[in-house]
């Protein structure tokens, strides 16, 4: 099981800027609000009072499919810890975000919650080499996850 939010491991020195700009899912636990999505992309932007614009989007059942979108926004409730987030899709319920391990550069992101029923891995670009993809599942199964849980999520081919 992994660690409660109040243990939780969060990337250190996260800096929003840079976390900022479109996300493609790699993988995610399976839920019901991204059930049959693929092509699944999230962007971040930061707002004028200072909190984070998020839109997600994804197609339905296929790259072709129906595309849906969510909207968000995302605050970070203490300015201390700039890789736990907030992120409210209906006001005034949020749900934890916690940033819990990014690479240097910003090129991929393992995200989790205070629950074990969520993660995803994101990347900025829609596919991700093999051996970065399995040192990231070994850092969330470190964690506590059970990554035998994760699902990949198809998305287009960059040409």
């Amino acid at each position: 099981m992994a660690q409660s939010a109040n243990e939780q491991i969060i990337a250190k020195d996260v800096e929003l800027k840079k976390f900022l700009g479109v996300w493609y899912e790699i993988a995610r636990f399976p839920h019901s609000f991204e059930r049959d999505l693929v092509g699944v992309t999230a962007t971040y932007s930061l707002k004028k009072n200072g909190n984070i614009q998020v839109a997600n989007q994804g197609h339905k059942n296929t790259l072709d499919g129906k595309l849906k979108k969510a909207k968000a926004f995302a605050k970070t409730p203490n300015p201390n810890e700039p890789g736990r987030l907030k992120v409210y899709f209906f006001w005034p319920f949020g749900a934890d975000y916690l940033i819990l391990d990014l690479g240097k550069e910003y090129q991929w992101a393992l995200v989790g919650s205070s629950s074990p029923s969520y993660l995803w891995i994101l990347s900025r670009t829609p596919q991700m080499d093999d051996g970065l993809y399995e040192s990231i599942v070994e850092k969330a199964k470190s964690l506590g996850y059970d990554t035998s849980r994760l699902e990949l999520v198809p998305q287009r081919v960059k040409e």
